[in-house]
């Protein structure tokens, strides 16, 4: 397996084709980014995000070289413990604070004001994931092999209540407006967000990354 992602041709670097860890045998493009370590660098340093018993560091996430994150974490849970993520998720710095403001803006009052009740947890579907994107071998690397995408595919009310973004996205009138909102809400979150009416691929969850598109960067992507 190659060390490096790139090999030199004619002085120009050249993405190489990769083989995934997990066993899975998919290969993948994996581009040279160095926005993804100057931004990771930049929010371990401003101190954004903190250990707790709830946010730790993981000292690996396995993969090439090119997969995982500098300082990769552990989220258990978000809003300062009280909303549970399960099973936790694998995420680079840049992504925690981003799915705690998606939580306590837009989730938790979402879930009190359509059913009067407290949002307990997060239902995670994928977090980190040295493959490519949708699993189609040969693809360009996956936000998910950076840790710098989430999978949402339910939510859990404190009463016990299950929303599932599969069963309710079409559901009664209560699961529509509540997915809906989360939906939108995220959009304000993130630079990239798919749901059930992207494709059938993302039927059952909600997929938020915070990937830069467009040749500035700034390109937002709400589906």
């Amino acid at each position: 397996m190659p060390s490096v992602p790139l090999r030199v041709a004619f002085g120009i670097l050249v993405p190489v084709l990769l083989t995934g860890c997990g066993g899975t045998g998919q290969s993948f493009i994996a581009k040279d980014e160095p926005w993804r370590a100057t931004e990771e660098r930049a929010c371990l340093a401003s101190g954004a995000v903190r250990e707790s018993p709830f946010v730790k560091t993981k000292l690996s996430l396995g993969g090439p070289s090119v997969c995982g994150a500098e300082r990769p974490f552990e989220m258990a849970a978000a809003d300062g413990g009280r909303v549970t993520l399960s099973p936790v998720a694998y995420l680079r710095c840049p992504m925690i604070p981003q799915v705690n403001n998606w939580v306590v803006n837009t989730i938790e009052p979402a879930a009190r004001r359509v059913y009067g009740v407290p949002l307990a947890e997060l239902s995670i579907a994928g977090s980190y994931a040295c493959r490519p994107i949708n699993h189609a071998s040969g693809s360009i690397l996956s936000e998910h092999g950076h840790a710098n995408a989430l999978d949402v595919s339910g939510f859990v009310l404190a009463d016990g209540r299950r929303i599932s973004v599969k069963r309710g996205w079409r559901g009664d009138y209560r699961e529509r407006a509540f997915l809906r909102a989360v939906h939108a809400g995220a959009c304000q979150e993130f630079t990239t967000v798919l749901g059930p009416n992207y494709n059938s691929l993302h039927a059952d969850h909600f997929h938020v990354d915070l990937a830069r598109r467009g040749s500035d960067g700034l390109k937002t992507v709400c589906k």
